[in-house]
């Protein structure tokens, strides 16, 4: 059965805080053990590199990068098919059974249910790539990070995933308030895309937030505008807004440590850093 039908993702988390250490400072938003940032995470050297800013759940391609990583730090496996239980599934997932530091597998970002904007990914193959590590994994997470359907101002997941469609066990949510075609960053955005996840039957306790880290480049925001790279204050700004409408989630989500369009994200913003430092309760609070 799945991870969040076995136990409550509040019960889970109780077991994270005790097996991950929090660090020395009092965290800011949302209060969680596990950070994540995707992205470019190891160095030319094959080191871990955002470690130095607190995040402990790695970006991780294949098994070898799972073992290589620190003591303490654990591994969110990218995947991408959404074919269902096929050979090429089976092929990418095997390497990593019985691995001690794997925490999950991420198994699509903006996965599409029509197939108008990307290739179809259906509910049934969700569920059956999950039902697989489940089984054969026990105690493994499984999570994609849901397109909105619609709008900014008007948000809606209606016939996307469901925790009882697809047996996913946790869903991003990526609001990214700050464009450049809004007078300031809109932090109710972040309001919006929650109370749309709920409407359609995804409630809080599976959401992971996904901060804006990110900005500039060859992104486009969809609305005739681009990304903007968040100030420390406004990177402050939507962790308090998340932190006051999902407390406690099992783990967060910072897009993005690398860069992936000529844009700039945490691995070259120093002023980001220090605020994920703080945030995942390793360093002060930015002065």
């Amino acid at each position: 059965m799945p991870f969040g039908w076995r136990e409550p993702a509040t019960v889970a988390m109780s077991l994270l805080l005790t097996l991950v250490p929090m660090g020395d400072y009092v965290q800011s938003g949302p209060r969680t053990a596990l950070h994540y940032a995707a992205n470019r995470n190891f160095d030319v050297n094959g080191s871990y590199a955002p470690s130095r800013a607190g995040f402990n759940l790695a970006d991780v391609a294949s098994a070898k990068q799972l073992r290589s990583l620190p003591e303490g730090v654990m591994g969110l496996v990218w995947l991408g098919k959404c074919n269902g239980v096929d050979e090429t599934f089976l092929e990418a997932v095997r390497p990593y059974v019985g691995s001690r530091n794997l925490f999950g597998f991420y198994l699509m970002d903006d996965p599409d249910p029509t197939g108008r904007y990307f290739p179809l990914c259906t509910a049934a193959n969700l569920k059956l790539e999950s039902d697989w590590v489940h089984t054969n994994m026990p105690g493994v997470v499984t999570f994609v990070v849901l397109m909105n359907m619609a709008t900014t101002k008007s948000p809606s997941f209606i016939n996307t995933y469901t925790p009882a469609t697809s047996h996913v066990d946790l869903f991003g949510l990526d609001p990214y308030p700050c464009r450049t075609e809004l007078r300031e960053c809109d932090y109710d955005m972040i309001d919006r895309f929650i109370a749309a996840a709920e409407a359609w039957g995804i409630p809080r306790d599976r959401i992971v937030p996904v901060y804006q880290a990110f900005g500039e480049g060859l992104w486009s925001d969809g609305g005739k505008g681009k990304y903007i790279l968040p100030t420390a204050d406004q990177e402050n700004e939507m962790l308090a807004r998340w932190g006051a409408l999902i407390e406690t989630p099992v783990f967060d989500f910072a897009y993005s440590w690398g860069s992936q369009r000529a844009d700039r994200a945490v691995e070259n913003s120093p002023e980001l850093q220090v605020v994920f430092s703080h945030h995942n309760g390793i360093g002060p609070p930015a002065k």
